[in-house]
């Protein structure tokens, strides 16, 4: 009795396990609207990064989302281009472009996989 239990306890650890996987490959809505930040800062911030990954990274996240979620993208992305035009901020935006935005640089499995 006690293997058996001990089975159904594995089985049910292991479908736990898959199913958390599963759902950890989708890209949440939040990390959509935060590539387009950093789309917005990498268009600005001209020689940092390659806006063609990014392009590529929304572009295949787009089809996704509800129509809300896209056009608060474009304005988080608007807004991230002003705040990059900004001199006194530079440095601290191409902090963020080199580092946190990384992860969309690589395609939605990059994303997931953090």
């Amino acid at each position: 009795m006690k293997v058996a239990a001990a089975a159904i306890a594995i089985a049910v650890a292991a479908l736990a396990t898959a199913g958390s996987a599963v759902a950890s490959d989708k890209v949440t809505d939040v990390e959509y609207m935060k590539a387009n930040r950093c789309k917005g800062l990498a268009s600005t911030l001209t020689g940092v990064v390659d806006t063609a990954a990014l392009d590529s990274f929304i572009k295949s996240e787009r089809g996704a989302r509800a129509q809300y979620i896209v056009e608060r993208g474009e304005e988080l992305q608007a807004k991230a281009r002003r705040e990059a035009r900004s001199e006194d901020r530079k440095e601290k935006l191409t902090a963020e472009l080199t580092g946190p935005c990384s992860a969309y640089l690589g395609g939605p499995s990059s994303v997931a996989k953090q």
